[in-house]
């Protein structure tokens, strides 16, 4: 990992947004009139696109419903921003600092949209050390397709063999191994570690700082 590229996942992994879109999803289900789903339910469609959160949470639902769910989520997200602030993760600015200085080029592909992942980044203090913002409305083929890996590639004029994906879940993990990246699962998000094991992770860590740990090792 030479200077390399370093692509994370937003949500679970960079920023603490379990409870805002628990608590939206949740929303958005009453108002629809669908069937009630436990906070485990909603917490484990995090990072899939919102028409694939829908579709796990109810795999009978009426494809016709999908965009009235996404539009009825963005509407209540953008609602409880104003009382639910999302915060970083302990650890990630002083992480993404460091790995920035060191010349690390840091990148986001998230399933969320990029308008809502431009916002988020900047409140939360990292915008600075972010060269590129991958959303889902970016990609024709989500999570776990390699696509959002190999868009960024080209944008950043990197190879694949210089590149660590990092996310929580083990979409992320998938996502990078199809396109041929090392991957780095974390376990403070919302996936856990034998998840992230199974889903191939080179690595797994416990606190982000063991990210500069795992990078240094892979220079010498």
């Amino acid at each position: 990992m030479n200077k390399g590229l370093i692509i994370f996942d937003f949500d679970g992994t960079l920023g603490d947004t379990r409870r805002n879109i628990v608590t939206t999803m949740q929303m958005t289900i009453a108002e629809l009139h669908l069937p009630i789903r436990s906070e485990e339910e909603c917490a484990a469609t995090i990072g899939l696109p919102l028409a694939g959160c829908f579709r796990t949470l109810f795999p009978d639902i009426q494809e016709e419903l999908i965009p009235r769910c996404a539009e009825t989520y963005r509407r209540f997200f953008n609602e409880n921003l104003k009382t639910i602030h999302p915060e970083a993760f302990p650890g990630v600015v002083e992480t993404l600092s460091i790995l920035h200085q060191k010349g690390f080029v840091l990148t986001i592909a998230s399933s969320r949209s990029r308008n809502s992942l431009t916002e988020l980044i900047r409140n939360m203090g990292i915008a600075d050390y972010i060269s590129y913002i991958l959303g889902a409305d970016d990609v024709k083929e989500a999570k776990p397709k390699p696509e959002p890996v190999l868009k960024t590639l080209g944008a950043m004029h990197y190879d694949a063999s210089e590149t660590l994906v990092v996310g929580d879940m083990a979409v992320d993990i998938q996502m990078g191994a199809n396109a041929g990246a090392k991957t780095c699962g974390v376990t403070w998000g919302n996936g856990t570690k034998d998840e992230l094991e199974e889903a191939g992770a080179d690595f797994v860590i416990n606190s982000i700082d063991e990210l500069i740990g795992i990078i240094v090792k892979n220079e010498s």
